[in-house]
């Protein structure tokens, strides 16, 4: 079983129809996402207790892509609309376990 958790530090608190989660943005981007060659991603689990980490792929690339595709900021709004996604889709945050994957990337092409 992979249990993935989420580094503290850079990690934003969210609430979602009364449940705090955190979620976080890696800071650097990979090399796929740094040539726009892979989409942004970002990962969230619950604030208190980790079980299973959401890690959502988005449609658009890394701020810091090196290819200086344009992309636009990760709101609160579409963390808490990714994570009322997961959970409909059968996330649960509370059981350990392997990543929960969203792929929200439609849309996105690379460069």
């Amino acid at each position: 079983m992979d249990v993935v958790t989420l580094v503290k530090k850079g990690s934003r608190y969210l609430d979602v129809d009364g449940v705090t989660y955190r979620w976080r943005l890696r800071g650097r981007p990979t090399y796929s996402q740094a040539n726009a060659w892979w989409p942004l991603t970002f990962a969230v689990e619950l604030a208190d207790d980790p079980g299973t980490t959401l890690v959502v792929t988005t449609n658009q690339a890394h701020p810091s892509n090196w290819m200086g595709v344009p992309s636009r900021p990760v709101l609160p709004g579409h963390v808490a609309r990714a994570v009322r996604t997961a959970l409909a889709e059968g996330w649960q945050p509370a059981n350990p376990g392997k990543p929960f994957m969203l792929d929200q990337s439609a849309g996105f092409t690379a460069p």
